[in-house]
């Protein structure tokens, strides 16, 4: 099973930025996908997910209304759209899949089996 990130960069207050997730290998047709984010010296977080087949996100509140994770299950891809960045949303963004993911586990990093490299965003002020 491969993650590969990519989209991240540098960018100011305001502007916006796409991530993008290629997934290879995954066993299960309709896996949890997700984003996490780790700050400098911060513990990793939750970001977004969709849960199995829902089809339905879950956002952090602190990126509600202005990120939206989207899945192209022809593709085998994961997007995160991030706009109106803020400083606080730096971070090295990883996207994470899992085929045991449950309901009351998929904002915990440890429900995740498998792990991109993580593409680093900085927000500048």
């Amino acid at each position: 099973v491969q993650l590969q990130a990519s989209g991240g960069g540098l960018v100011q207050a305001g502007e916006s930025l796409r991530l993008s997730c290629v997934m290879s290998g995954l066993t299960v047709s309709r896996p949890s996908v997700a984003w996490f984010r780790q700050a400098p010296g911060k513990e990793r977080e939750f970001v977004a997910d969709i849960f199995r087949s829902s089809g339905s996100p879950l956002y952090a509140d602190s990126v509600k209304g202005r990120f939206t994770i989207s899945r192209d299950r022809a593709k085998k891809t994961v997007d995160l759209q991030m706009n109106s960045l803020k400083p606080e949303d730096t971070a090295i963004y990883y996207c994470a899949a899992g085929e045991s993911v449950t309901w009351s586990t998929q904002t915990t990093p440890n429900a995740y089996g498998y792990w991109g490299q993580g593409t680093l965003v900085t927000v500048s002020s």
